[in-house]
């Protein structure tokens, strides 16, 4: 019976050490990572001064701006165009800037219930 006393003592003497060594791992690589993350911090740049902060323009706060734009066309060609050969394609202000409007009697959405564009 001693023996088996001695036995179970050894086994959690074991389990003890094991946590311990856990322990001591998890320590070691939290002070690793702290001392990693003041090099990281001292090579970035330092804080901008009061007189190095972004400042409003003369003229005030710039304001957004709407507009309805419009698609530019490919031109079309009997041959084939490569990339290289289209200029700068993309949209252009409208000659109407007047916003689209909803037919009267409609939802504006399709399959809303209404009774269409007449």
């Amino acid at each position: 019976m001693n023996s088996a006393w001695m036995e179970m003592a050894a086994g959690r003497g074991a389990l003890g050490i094991g946590l311990v060594a856990a322990g001591v791992v998890v320590v070691v690589l939290l002070l690793g990572a702290f001392v990693l993350g003041v090099r990281v911090k001292r090579r970035e740049l330092p804080t901008p001064r009061p007189d190095e902060q972004p400042r409003l323009p003369d003229g005030g706060p710039v304001r957004e701006t709407s507009e309805r734009r419009e698609p530019e066309e490919i031109p079309r060609s009997q041959e084939r165009l490569t990339p290289h050969e289209l200029k700068r394609h993309g949209s252009r202000t409208s000659a109407s800037q007047e916003r689209p409007r909803w037919s009267e009697g409609s939802s504006g959405s399709f399959g809303g219930g209404g009774p269409g564009g007449h």
